[in-house]
């Protein structure tokens, strides 16, 4: 009996133990607000603390500060799933820290019933909503925190896939709200001004200026997030790309519509995409990859599924503008992973010589992240900073975070996409031993524009924004004597970038101050003079001798704001450009973008310089970008004028001039003899002789009326 006793425990064992993992649950369960918190690993010189949770806030995806402190939370419930129906379930919440101790222990429901709302931004005593189609504006008339005032400003965004809608609306330095698109097709519609023809968005952004009653697309795709620094420039997140770079704005690179490529956004990551996560991935996620891996290796693709440690959900990407964190920390982009359940710090550098910012990882943050959890359910979607200086983690609080559209069916089956919509965390992060809290009771006292002047100044660029944003609104001519000495006399280059924007946006810019912005000593100052003077003739002057400024980004913005004078007057200064940065990609992007840079009497300009004497890769690359926008533009006298020019030049650069020329030629839909083409197709590097044969074979076919271009 003993000797079967002793066999039949060991195989009951095996039996339970079979039968309990067959039966384990394949995602974990949530864990409590405290639970959830002790979970958190920050950056050793911080700490973290629970700000706000169930049942205060909900899915949340966005939170912001006005200018009275008030606390805006934008609640998600719909997520992953369309609403059926006009209305939705997403809330827009006002939250209250009652007794003051430092945690929201009360909620207001501010508008509730709309689709797909994602983001918020205070204007005019009010908010702006995103929820696409839509871009609302709502606003609370009697003082119990729940609008009154539901009015659609714009219309025709977007709608169909809810992580890639409108959203993300952020007031900048220059005085422009902008918001992420993602590039997504859309007709967009001003109420004020529905007579118009539709504004066809079509692989851009969006920004907009209510006090003008303007609005048009902008360069980039974001998806969720975007990080406006101290000087106006942008930086996006999307999924993979945790982060890229604006460089050049859709206003400059659609002058005309030439140009081979338009694309002005760039991956700054110098890191790619590794990452640091203390979470292993989920059930669902590790059965697609496997499933995806296999399927490459069986077609002999030369592709790797990654699994976790890379970058999949970058959500949310903010810069930290406060006061409050060291200065190491000040000026860092911070971004949410959902998939990886961690905050990840980005340190960005421009040196003088570069066009693109650098985002690199911290001294301390070479293996690591600023923030990481052990708890899966972490989803940190977004971030604010506010008045106080701390930063806020928006967590959403989720089991499943992804669109269904992109797991397969099988494995939607045992996935609960809902599970955690009735939770939601909201985090505080300060430096170690800082006891700094809301100052609610001065910003509500605050109300008159002599203090917003005086915001203007302040070391946190959440006053600043704010400040700038509500003497636009006010128009209060009082204070210009007032602004016109900060941007005089202020020895922050940033408080003089603010004050000179809040005299554009009460139109009390004249020449002197523009050209005044143009001999600041900061050259980010200088970069924002050089967009104000394109609309002063009688800066030009002034912006010719930029040509040659010590800063490069200055140098490019230089060859962008020519573009806006005379071609005249323009030529030499645009050559001068050229022949220093030729080999810069954005420089001859720049140059190329304009009239002036494109056209015939230019590369004129350039042969009189002996430019094209000497053979250089970038010189290249010019010779065809310029041939290709010549071919595009479809212009007989223009495409003849070139191939004169090219018998002028080194054979290599005919070469490379005739295939820009072709590539051209094909983007502009003309119908010109396949043999035009085959003839420039066989062209090679060391053949002059037949280089030579083939510009004269081309300048012959052009210069006749064999072809209808």
């Amino acid at each position: 009996m003993q000797m079967v006793r002793s066999i039949e425990i060991p195989v009951l064992l095996v039996i339970f133990l079979v039968l309990w993992s067959c039966g384990s649950p394949k995602y974990v369960e949530p864990l409590s607000s405290v639970e959830s918190l002790q979970s958190l690993q920050v950056d050793e010189n911080f700490e973290v603390s629970l700000f706000a949770s169930e049942p205060w806030v909900q899915d949340p995806v966005e939170m912001v500060f006005d200018e009275k402190g008030n606390i805006y939370v934008v609640e998600m419930p719909d997520y992953p799933f369309q609403p059926e129906g006009p209305d939705g379930e997403g809330r827009i919440k006002v939250l209250f820290d009652r007794n003051r101790d430092g945690q929201i222990d009360d909620a207001v429901v501010f508008a509730d019933g709309i689709k797909d709302a994602t983001s918020v931004q205070p204007w005019q005593g009010g908010i702006l909503v995103t929820a696409a189609p839509y871009i609302y504006y709502m606003k609370d008339n009697d003082g119990d925190f729940i609008a009154d005032e539901r009015e659609v400003l714009f219309s025709g965004f977007f709608q169909e896939n809810q992580e890639a809608q409108i959203t993300n609306l952020r007031f900048n330095v220059d005085n422009w709200i902008y918001a992420a698109n993602q590039g997504r097709s859309a007709d967009v519609l001003f109420s004020e001004d529905s007579s118009a023809i539709p504004l066809k968005l079509r692989g851009a952004d969006f920004r907009f200026r209510l006090d003008k009653g303007l609005f048009e697309p902008e360069t980039a795709a974001a998806q969720f997030g975007q990080a406006l620094n101290d000087w106006g420039h942008r930086f996006i997140t999307q999924n993979t790309l945790h982060i890229q770079q604006m460089v050049v704005p859709w206003r400059y690179l659609h002058r005309h519509t030439h140009l081979p490529s338009t694309k002005g956004v760039t991956n700054i990551s110098d890191h790619d995409l590794l990452m640091y996560q203390k979470t292993e991935a989920p059930y669902w996620r590790v059965e697609r990859s496997n499933r995806r891996q296999k399927r490459y290796d069986e077609e002999n693709l030369d592709r790797i599924e990654h699994i976790d440690s890379h970058f999949t959900g970058a959500s949310g990407g903010t810069h930290y503008g406060g006061d409050l964190f060291p200065q190491a920390y000040q000026g860092n982009v911070f971004t949410g992973e959902v998939m990886g359940n961690l905050v990840h710090r980005d340190v960005i550098t421009l040196s003088s010589d570069e066009v693109s910012y650098v985002a690199q990882r911290g001294e301390q943050d070479q293996h690591s992240e600023f923030l990481v959890s052990s708890d899966p359910w972490f989803r940190p979607a977004h971030f604010t900073v506010g008045p106080d200086g701390a930063l806020y983690v928006v967590d959403m609080y989720r089991q499943h975070i992804e669109t269904p559209l992109s797991i397969p069916e099988d494995l939607k089956e045992e996935m609960d996409f809902m599970r955690g919509s009735d939770q939601g965390r909201v985090y505080r992060i300060v430096p170690k031993g800082t006891s700094t809290k809301l100052p609610l009771d001065v910003l509500q006292a605050t109300n008159s524009p002599a203090q917003y002047v005086e915001w203007l100044t302040h070391p946190n660029q959440w006053y600043r924004l704010h400040g700038q944003r509500l003497l636009l609104e006010l128009q209060n001519t009082s204070v210009l004597p007032q602004v016109q000495g900060l941007f005089d006399d202020h020895l922050d280059p940033r408080t003089r970038l603010h004050a000179l924007y809040v005299l554009e946006g009460m139109d009390a810019l004249s020449p002197r101050l523009i050209k005044n912005a143009l001999a600041d000593k900061h050259p980010r100052i200088r970069e924002h003079g050089l967009i104000l003077a394109e609309s002063c003739v009688e800066c030009f002057d002034q912006v010719a001798g930029l040509a040659e400024d010590p800063d490069t980004r200055v140098v490019m913005q230089t060859a962008l704001s020519l573009g806006a004078f005379p071609k005249y007057k323009s030529l030499t200064v645009m050559g001068k450009i050229l022949e220093k940065y030729y080999e810069d990609h954005w420089m001859r992007l720049a140059v190329l973008s304009s009239e002036v840079g494109s056209s015939m009497a230019f590369f004129e300009q350039l042969k009189s310089m002996a430019f094209f004497d000497q053979m250089q890769d970038g010189k290249g690359r010019f010779i065809e970008d310029f041939a290709h926008v010549v071919g595009s533009s479809a212009s007989q006298n223009e495409v003849v004028a070139l191939l004169q020019s090219l018998q002028q030049v080194p054979a290599t650069y005919a070469m490379i001039g005739c295939q820009g020329l072709s590539s051209g030629l094909k983007k502009s839909a003309y119908d010109i003899a396949s043999s035009v083409y085959d003839r420039i197709a066989v062209l090679g590097k060391n053949d002059k002789e037949e280089i030579a044969k083939t510009v004269e074979f081309l300048l012959d076919y052009f210069s006749t009326d064999r072809h209808n271009i």
